[in-house]
């Protein structure tokens, strides 16, 4: 009898036993771009007050900030560079040390018509643009991270679809890697960081890669332990990751990824409650997830911490042309 010997590749994901994470870093996500502007007086809108809520989130002890921008006076989710030049500079120009984590989920938006007539796109919603247009904010501010959301999916509202075709992402995270900022990889289904992996292997990426499992966001991966589980163990060795969910369940998430042996992200991009009827405050989330990661006996790690662990560099305040 003849038996087939495979040799899996170091950076293949692999099932393993539960660990849990000793040294933790917090994301905060402060705005993040969906309708929930008017939902809570807490959500941040100006530049001046995401740069505050940021600000104030990593004096609580998130490591790393994740910033969209929203138009000051509707709220409703942007992408001027300005915008997101404002927010860097305030963030920078403070004397609090944070790593800066801005989108590059934005311009991937595409809302159709009815079943019945699915075409011309409807386009009060739809927002889609260039790779060069997608990453001008990045490549103005050069923060140490930015995100690259690994595929396309049904997004939660209506007929809206999160499009990010092969090639939009491999344009995208070939221009995150020329410009030297850190892809943070955002997951909604274990195809997403199938992905991702072959972005790596084609050297598009580097490796070891940044993952951030988005788990309970329609339709993607459903927010259940069974299915966190399966990200986490489609997640490759060596790669390094957190994970969140939404509402009521962002807080156990804390708990479950640190069980699981990643990182935590909160923030009102997620959840705008802080209890029952008591709407949150970005620091007060961060001060809650604080509380229970070293509850269970971990460390939550600093930026500077996070800069080692990560290979970041910190940037300097980037010159206006």
């Amino acid at each position: 009898m003849i038996v087939a010997h495979t040799h899996k590749p170091d950076d293949e994901p692999a099932s393993m036993p539960l660990e849990i994470s000793r040294d933790v870093f917090i994301t905060c996500a402060v705005t993040g771009s969906g309708a929930t502007q008017d939902r809570s007086a807490h959500v941040p809108r100006s530049p001046r007050d995401i740069a505050a809520s940021a600000i104030a989130a990593a004096k609580a002890g998130a490591a790393i900030v994740h910033c969209h921008v929203r138009d000051p006076v509707t709220g409703r989710a942007s992408r001027d560079p300005r915008l997101y030049r404002e927010v860097v500079d305030r963030i920078r120009d403070s004397a609090t040390d944070v790593v800066i984590n801005l989108t590059a989920g934005m311009g991937g938006d595409l809302v159709l018509g009815p079943p019945e007539t699915p075409l011309p796109i409807n386009p009060a919603g739809t927002d889609m643009g260039s790779a060069e247009d997608r990453m001008r904010p990045i490549a103005d501010c050069l923060p140490e991270i930015c995100t690259l959301d690994c595929g396309t999916m049904n997004f939660a509202e209506a007929d809206y679809v999160m499009t990010n075709t092969p090639g939009m992402l491999r344009a995208m995270g070939g221009m995150m890697t020329a410009l030297g900022v850190r892809p943070e990889i955002e997951a909604f289904d274990t195809g997403h960081l199938w992905f991702a992996r072959r972005l790596v292997e084609e050297g598009v990426l580097q490796g070891p890669a940044l993952v951030q499992l988005c788990m309970g966001v329609p339709w993607g991966a459903p927010n259940d332990l069974n299915t966190l589980m399966a990200m986490v163990n489609n997640v490759p060795t060596g790669w390094t990751w957190s994970a969140f969910s939404l509402g009521r369940d962002q807080m156990p998430y804390v708990a479950a990824a640190v069980l699981a042996g990643g990182n935590v992200r909160v923030g009102l991009e997620d959840n705008l409650w802080l209890d029952k009827g008591v709407l949150a405050r970005n620091e007060q989330l961060v001060e809650r997830a604080v509380g229970i990661i070293e509850r269970m006996g971990a460390r939550v790690l600093d930026p500077a911490a996070v800069r080692s662990k990560l290979g970041l560099v910190k940037r300097p305040p980037v010159p206006h042309a």
